[in-house]
């Protein structure tokens, strides 16, 4: 059995054109693809060959194709090319609950299937934990695994009724047991119903931040799969991982936008091989082309329409080329929190990098561009946040640095240092959700405009309603924060109206660079000594303030009350304290 697409003609030229034996069962699968879909027409000239098409998650949000539709045209797309079966990655999830199980349940003419998704409410799966096809003669199950990092690599208030409370589960706790068991019943089901093989559809990666819940990690705590198809971390492997029982199981991951489809082949013998195939090398199915062009041409007119201009690239990265927006200040960073605070007059704005999505070039600048930078549709909103609460999200956002996070915070009205040489003492629930920072703040000296900030005082902070509303990214501390304007615009709308009515429609020659608002520093160069505990005195240098004496202190300006508490008898203003002058630092 072959891939049967789009015409007897076309069947009919594949069956004289099999390359591979026919004992032979192949399967190609693809990951990641986050709605790059010009390159949909080679897969499709691909499957004309193969016996199976499967799709590791995250096909449907990525671009204006994704936003414009809610993932409908991809949708389209992967019924048109024959797909037998996909699961959801944490961004099949990007538009609601209910769009995703519109998708998977009514639109898509292929099943979705996950192991480990679940309605707390029920006990049972929200999908079939697995799903069998027979091929020459032998039967194949594919098991899905969605990552439990769904919870926040989407929007938390998507599997949360309207309480807050968690509705839906990943089997996500005892540190990845619940996954593993869950995953190793769907294999010993499908292994009772007859499989002759049993291959992992997952949504997992490698990453270490992604740990418990690493494919790795999922391998090593089950035994009985003959090989995983993974995706989430945008790795291209091919590699062979030991289970539980000592047995090699084939793992490969392809990348993502379609750098490359994965080939694996079962041969008479039972034995797979595996390969990544190029897909720049490989001829498009002019059908196939055509369809897609159609679906392009759905939403070409308003994506190309031109709205603005800009005299500066604006960029997600660095000088080195290398992606900064989710560990470092960019310019275009800057542009977003600019957009954020000014259009809704709030005191300061965070944006996660995690939502700036792609580069602006220097010329014109089209809806498409604005959707590109900004694909999810979040929605603006303004809120009354505490200076503590701001000085949580910062060190959260912060917590991986150097490496990256999507949930780093870039910001407007204001200014923040990080230092990594202190680590990280964020602490996370099982979802992931904030709980406490339990040691040290990496992040210092944080000012709100020009002036230190107070965290008993009360700002307001315009954001979206991922992170001030639904918690995106676990940032639970703002939770129950007031809400002074609620869902008032969409971001891309947002950028779009500063650019236009704030900057008169050109992005100028200020944002050509960052503006120093995050520094990234460690502590050997950004520390001078600290006082000795034992000499609980600090005599006040040329260019202190109680913030950075405090910062001396403590490791964190915040602490800068508990110096004045203890000076009052010297310091009458804590904005005013002189050179020599002796403070007692309290243990």
């Amino acid at each position: 059995m072959r891939k049967k697409l789009f015409t007897l003609l076309l069947s009919l030229a594949a069956m004289t054109m099999v390359a591979y034996a026919q004992e032979d069962i192949v399967i190609l699968h693809t990951n990641d693809i986050h709605c790059g879909y010009l390159s949909y027409d080679k897969v499709a000239a691909l499957a004309q060959e193969a016996d199976l098409l499967v799709d590791a998650g995250d096909a449907i949000q990525g671009d204006v194709i994704g936003t414009l539709s809610k993932g409908g045209y991809i949708t389209d797309i992967m019924n048109y090319l024959g797909y037998d079966l996909a699961i959801p990655g944490n961004h099949e999830f990007d538009y609601g609950m209910e769009q995703f199980l519109y998708l998977a349940e009514e639109k898509a003419n292929f099943p979705y299937v996950a192991a480990n998704f679940t309605s707390l409410s029920t006990g049972e799966s929200c999908l079939k934990a697995y799903e069998t096809f027979e091929v020459n003669g032998k039967t194949v199950a594919f098991v899905g695994i969605v990552t439990p990092e769904s919870f926040t690599k989407s929007t938390p208030a998507y599997f949360q009724d309207q309480d807050g409370q968690f509705i839906y589960s990943f089997c996500e706790g005892n540190d990845g047991q619940d996954l593993y068991d869950a995953v190793q019943a769907a294999i010993d089901s499908a292994k009772a119903a007859g499989a002759d093989y049993v291959i992992g559809v997952a949504h997992l990666g490698v990453d270490p931040s992604s740990s418990p819940w690493t494919s790795y990690e999922v391998i090593a705590n089950t035994h009985g799969f003959d090989a995983m198809i993974d995706g989430h971390s945008h790795s291209s492997i091919t590699e062979t991982v030991k289970d539980e029982d000592g047995c090699d199981v084939l793992l490969q991951q392809t990348g993502s936008k379609l750098a490359s489809v994965g080939k694996l082949t079962i041969d008479e013998n039972g034995h797979i091989a595996a390969k990544l195939v190029d897909i720049s090398s490989v001829a498009p199915d002019p059908e196939a082309t055509a369809y897609i062009a159609s679906i392009t041409e759905k939403f070409d007119q308003l994506q190309n329409t031109v709205v603005a201009s800009s005299q500066v690239e604006l960029t997600i990265y660095d000088e080195n080329g290398q992606r900064a927006i989710r560990s470092a200040e960019t310019n275009l960073g800057n542009l977003v929190a600019d957009a954020y605070r000014v259009m809704l007059d709030g005191d300061i704005s965070f944006v996660n990098g995690g939502g700036i999505r792609d580069n602006i070039a220097p010329g014109d600048i089209t809806y498409g561009d604005i959707i590109k930078v900004h694909p999810f549709g979040n929605e603006m909103c303004l809120a009354e946040v505490t200076g503590q609460q701001i000085l949580d999200a910062l060190e959260m956002g912060s917590s991986a640095l150097p490496g990256e996070n999507g949930s780093f915070q870039h910001v407007s009205g204001m200014s923040y240092t990080v230092n990594t040489a202190i680590p990280s003492s964020v602490v996370e629930d099982d979802q992931g959700m904030f709980v406490k920072v339990d040691g040290p703040y990496r992040v210092t000296e944080v000012t709100i405009g020009t002036e230190p900030l107070d965290v008993n005082k009360t700002y307001t902070l315009a954001s979206h309603n991922y992170l001030l509303k639904s918690q995106g990214g676990g940032f639970s501390m703002f939770k129950d924060v007031t809400l002074l304007k609620d869902c008032v615009m969409i971001d891309n709308q947002t950028l779009i109206d500063y650019i236009v009515e704030e900057l008169d429609g050109v992005v100028g020659e200020s944002y050509a660079k960052p503006a120093g608002r995050i520094t990234i520093v460690n502590e050997s160069t950004a520390l001078p000594p600290l006082p000795s505990p034992s000499e609980n005195t600090y005599t006040v240098q040329a260019g202190d303030s109680l913030w950075s004496i405090a910062r001396k202190a403590y490791g964190t300006g915040t602490k800068w009350g508990i110096l004045y508490e203890a000076n009052q008898t010297a310091i009458k203003d804590p904005n005013i304290i002189y050179t020599g002058q002796v403070l007692t630092i309290p243990a």
